[in-house]
């Protein structure tokens, strides 16, 4: 599976970006998709995750109320829809794959078996 992320770039503080992820290959059922983001000198972090059979969704509790996962099942694409955006957001934000089958740790990096190439989010204050 290779992934493709878009959608990042320059925002104001309460701005709203929507960042996409399009999936190339054969997606089973039973995997699993995330965000991670990773900011200047930090570690990469989750964000959000979300099943691809039923849609089941997580998010780190920063970005909670603010950020939405979805996904387009026939389009093979994963959606975050980030609203009141914070200079604290800014990051270069990653997708990934799940394809264990399983949902627990879901905020864990290292289950994540591929990575799609980043997109920078850059939000002014």
């Amino acid at each position: 599976v290779q992934l493709q992320a878009s959608g990042g770039g320059l925002v104001q503080a309460g701005g709203s970006l929507r960042l996409a992820c399009a999936a190339s290959g054969r997606i089973f059922i039973s995997y699993q998709m995330g965000w991670f983001r990773q900011a200047p000198g930090k570690e990469r972090e989750f964000v959000a995750a979300i099943t691809w059979s039923d849609g089941r969704t997580f998010y780190a509790d920063s970005v909670k109320g603010r950020f939405t996962i979805s996904r387009d099942n026939a389009k093979n694409t994963v959606y975050l829809q980030m609203n009141s955006l914070e200079p604290e957001d800014t990051a270069v934000y990653y997708c990934a794959t799940r394809t264990d089958g399983r949902i627990y740790s879901y905020d864990d990096r290292s289950v994540y078996r591929n990575w799609g190439q980043g997109t920078q989010v850059t939000v002014s204050s």
